[in-house]
């Protein structure tokens, strides 16, 4: 992952805290990490603990553009080698599937042209309902790739699938999914 800019984007379910070991575990790699958040991922853990972990300052605001000359979100997907979402309520999936763009990270989806690997991370019940499965296979005949979700004891108490992958296995299939893609600006 040397030299490779990955856009994290986080959403908000119980598994975002796992987003900082991931995003450490990327660096630790040679990967540029920029994490992007969304409203509700920053309610399970702070910018300031990505920030601190990626050595970025985490995309959030859609409407906060500091450098005039510059659409934030517009420059970040520019700069993709991979768009890692992870962890990935319904929520944004179905945004995603529908072109649906009320945030920093549905925007930047919208104008990244990076492979995107999704990792979703939701109660059992939510991956297994149709309207998922529908917006599930409409990415990937999108050509998206997802990795998970694990099966296991979930944070509502339920036993089924729907947990986050673990870190290791999302760090690799990255590792597979940027191995031939030159970096990004690169001729």
């Amino acid at each position: 992952l040397a030299g490779k800019n990955i856009v994290l984007g986080i959403t908000g379910s119980i598994a975002a805290y796992k987003a900082a070991d991931l995003a450490s575990t990327l660096r630790q790699l040679g990967a540029e990490v920029w994490p992007v958040m969304t409203d509700g991922a920053k309610r399970f853990v702070t910018p300031l603990t990505l920030q601190a972990v990626a050595h970025h300052s985490v995309a959030h605001d859609l409407w906060s553009e500091e450098d005039a000359g510059t659409v934030a979100h517009v420059a970040l997907a520019d700069r993709a080698d991979l768009l890692l979402v992870a962890p990935a309520t319904a929520n944004v999936i179905a945004q995603f599937a529908h072109g649906l763009a009320p945030d920093f990270l549905t925007s930047l989806y919208l104008v990244c042209h990076a492979p995107v690997l999704i990792a979703p991370a939701m109660n059992g019940k939510m991956w297994q309902h149709a309207a998922t499965q529908a917006n599930v296979a409409t990415l990937r005949q999108r050509g998206h790739a997802f990795i998970g979700p694990e099966e296991g004891m979930q944070a509502c108490g339920y036993e089924g699938v729907g947990r986050l992958w673990p870190v290791a296995g999302i760090v690799a299939e990255a590792e597979r999914r940027v191995a031939f893609t030159p970096p990004a600006g690169a001729p």
